[in-house]
């Protein structure tokens, strides 16, 4: 089905169709990963000698960041 509507949209092997909504939200979720990486860097600086409590904190967050960007598998959209 995939490929059927590829050919149909002339798309090539490296194209694919997504909507608009789906890329924002994949935007959106790397926007935050981005975030959670910048202040995990900043927050575990080794010049200021982080806690265990700091690391953990620093680990919840960036896992809680990056979930979202791996929950949902990019799919073939079935919309033209």
């Amino acid at each position: 089905m995939a490929r059927q509507r590829a050919t149909e949209l002339q798309l090539n092997e490296n194209e694919l169709v997504m909507t608009r909504g789906e890329l924002h939200t994949l935007r959106d979720h790397i926007f935050v990963l981005k975030c959670a990486i910048d202040d995990v860097e900043r927050d575990l600086d080794p010049t200021v000698d982080p806690t265990t409590r700091d690391y953990r904190a620093a680990l919840k967050w960036l896992l809680e960041a990056a979930k979202p960007v791996v929950a949902e598998p990019l799919r073939p959209s079935h919309r033209p």
